[in-house]
């Protein structure tokens, strides 16, 4: 499971979003688009570092994506 933790009006988040869609299409359509505010946990865990993509449950990305990183965890072939 492909998931993108975000808030509300954060550009680097929506930036993330537009990148994974580019590189995977299919991945991005299924990933779990997590809002940090609506959990107060994930909210302090997660404050500093947004956006945060996980791939079952093992962060891959935080604050600025690497194309090139993401591209290797989406090819090992676990999210298809």
């Amino acid at each position: 499971m492909l998931a993108v933790y975000v808030r509300p009006g954060c550009h680097l988040c929506d930036e993330a979003i537009g990148m994974l869609r580019e590189i995977d299409p299919e991945a991005a359509a299924g990933a779990e688009i997590i809002d940090i505010e609506e959990d107060d946990e994930l909210l302090r865990k997660y404050l500093e570092l947004i956006p945060v993509i996980t791939l079952d449950g093992k962060e891959i990305s935080r604050l600025e994506p690497e194309p090139e990183s993401i591209r290797q965890a989406l090819g090992a072939g676990r999210i298809r």
